[in-house]
């Protein structure tokens, strides 16, 4: 073999490995910061999502932007859970159910997306500023802001909005 044939497959080895690198850097830096991947574990979110169902989060939205009411997010309280619910109230705001309506300000909220399963009253709270009241759609059967063990929402544990459902491919689309 020539020594330009030698000089000429490393020089191809070398882009070959550049580029990969640079596909590694970015594959981690769009993880990392701007979108992610998450599955979701348990019925919380029912019939709005459903075990093993595929989200992409976007994870940059909230970095320019704040949590709007409807919006479905990705919530993170240890290393290994992660929490999907539904943002129902920002602080400041007053939130109540009773006879399974959830009232934010007095006002009865239209939740055509939710289980219709029989769930608990709540006495009224307001949310401290700051700070987001989420509920999970199967409201018999989600932890969420009305227990201690979520309670009120700090901005800086939401890690995104859920934008698209990928799986199951019958339900591709926007959520």
């Amino acid at each position: 073999m020539s020594e330009d044939k030698k000089s000429k497959g490393g020089l191809e080895i070398k882009e070959w490995l550049q580029s990969a690198l640079i596909a590694i850097i970015l594959a981690f830096i769009i993880k990392m910061f701007l979108f992610d991947f998450v599955m979701v574990q348990g019925s919380s979110m029912f019939p709005t999502l459903e075990q093993g169902d595929r989200l992409i989060v976007n994870k940059i939205g909230y970095t320019i932007g704040e949590p709007d009411y409807g919006d479905i997010v990705i919530l993170s309280y240890s290393q290994n859970v992660e929490y999907v619910k539904r943002v129902i109230g920002k602080g400041g705001d007053t939130i109540e159910v009773k006879n399974d309506v959830v009232y934010r300000n007095g006002e009865p909220l239209t939740e055509d997306y939710i289980n219709k399963e029989n769930y608990d009253d709540f006495a009224k709270v307001t949310v401290p500023e700051g700070t987001y009241f989420v509920m999970g759609d199967n409201r018999a059967n989600s932890s969420d802001s009305r227990f201690a063990s979520l309670g009120f929402v700090k901005k800086d544990a939401i890690d995104g909005k859920v934008i698209f459902r990928i799986w199951p491919f019958n339900e591709v689309g926007t959520v």
